[in-house]
């Protein structure tokens, strides 16, 4: 088999994490104090990938492009694909054509997280010689995914993949497609066959369809680690507490007074007085934390600022400062350079600069 080639689809709005992402692309958003797209490209890299395309969009992308670089940091290439309106993961596909050539690859959705990367997924595709491979996993919920529906197989491994639904109202099985996909060049000629969807889009469930209707041989590959598509405040915060559950602890700050229970990082340059972390938790690069308590799954970013303040199970981006707040804040999560503060006015009176579709809960 050819060298295989990765290509990380980065474009899209973000539109159900604004206002963080009125002004960061999506991908670009850290979870445990690190971009959540570079843990694909990671992934990538480990699996021993050496040449990858990133579809961008024309907005975001030169914010991912500064971010990424070259490739190098990571141990592969890296080259850029402008796709310019967002019209479906098959047309990202065929925009990527002249990158990929004939050349198999693995195709990673930029704003997803899975567990243990994706060297297993890698072999078996390479071992099997498919001419797709695709990644399922078993949800509670398949009516709100792509699910895919097997072959009756004589043991207990999975059949061949014999048809793909969209959010179908019945589902047949629990097995919904996971944001990593492995093809062969096989793929470009069934994106160029398919027709837009309903919602204007060429669907890559219809491209990969269109393989197995071709009698072309589809397998699927069911993995039983987490898997997360970093879409929504919830899923940034559950992403955030799986990664940190794995933290292996390091401490490279000062600790002035101060105390840390459990797996926590604390990186080189931060200064922690009269403070209590307990993990798992990350504080950022430089961050000055005083007079504080954070509690587990909190990934605090480099340069925050953060006093007499409560802060548990959420992420907080570069620069932000919290001070003097009454109450514990949770469950949130902040961009960067954000300011939360008591004021001192007297009577109680709340002052805000919102960023659009914010949501500000005060009991």
């Amino acid at each position: 088999m050819e060298p295989l080639k990765g290509l990380i689809l980065s474009g899209g709005k973000g539109t159900r994490l604004r206002p963080i992402t009125h002004t960061s692309a999506k991908q670009l958003v850290p979870v445990a104090n690190k971009p959540v797209l570079f843990y694909g490209i990671e992934a990538m890299a480990a699996a021993g990938i050496a040449e990858v395309g990133i579809v961008i969009a024309p907005d975001t992308g030169p914010e991912i492009e500064r971010a990424v670089g070259d490739g190098s940091r990571f141990g592969l290439r890296v080259s850029y694909i402008v796709q310019d309106e967002p019209l479906g993961l098959a047309h990202a596909v065929l925009t990527a054509e002249p990158f990929l050539g004939a050349s198999p690859f693995v195709m990673y959705l930029g704003d997803n997280l899975l567990q243990g990367g994706i060297s297993e997924l890698v072999s078996a595709f390479r071992e099997g010689s498919p001419d797709a491979l695709i990644l399922l996993t078993p949800v509670p919920d398949p009516q709100n995914y792509g699910v895919a529906e097997l072959s009756p197989s004589p043991d207990s491994e999975p059949g061949r993949v014999i048809r793909l639904v969209e959010k179908p109202e019945e589902p047949q099985t629990d097995l919904a497609l996971v944001g990593v996909y492995m093809f062969t060049a096989q793929i470009h000629d069934a994106a160029r066959a398919i027709s837009p969807s309903a919602r204007g889009e060429l669907e890559i469930t219809d491209a990969i369809q269109h393989l197995v209707d071709a009698g072309l041989r589809v397998e699927p590959h069911v993995v039983r680690g987490w898997w997360k598509d970093t879409g929504r405040l919830e899923d940034m915060l559950e992403a955030n507490r799986l990664i940190l559950d794995s933290l292996v602890s390091r401490v490279e700050g000062e600790l002035v007074d101060s105390r840390v229970d459990g797996r926590v990082v604390i990186e080189s340059g931060a200064l922690l007085e009269r403070t209590t972390v307990r993990g798992p938790a990350i504080i950022g690069a430089h961050a000055r934390l005083v007079d504080c308590y954070v509690g587990p799954y909190t990934a605090i970013g480099e340069r925050c600022q953060i006093a007499r303040s409560e802060v548990e199970h959420s992420i907080l981006l570069a620069g932000c400062t919290v001070s003097d707040l009454d109450g514990r804040m949770e469950s949130s999560l902040l961009g960067r350079n954000v300011t939360v503060r008591r004021a001192e006015r007297q009577p109680r009176a709340y002052g805000f600069v919102v960023g659009d579709n914010s949501d500000i809960s005060i009991p």
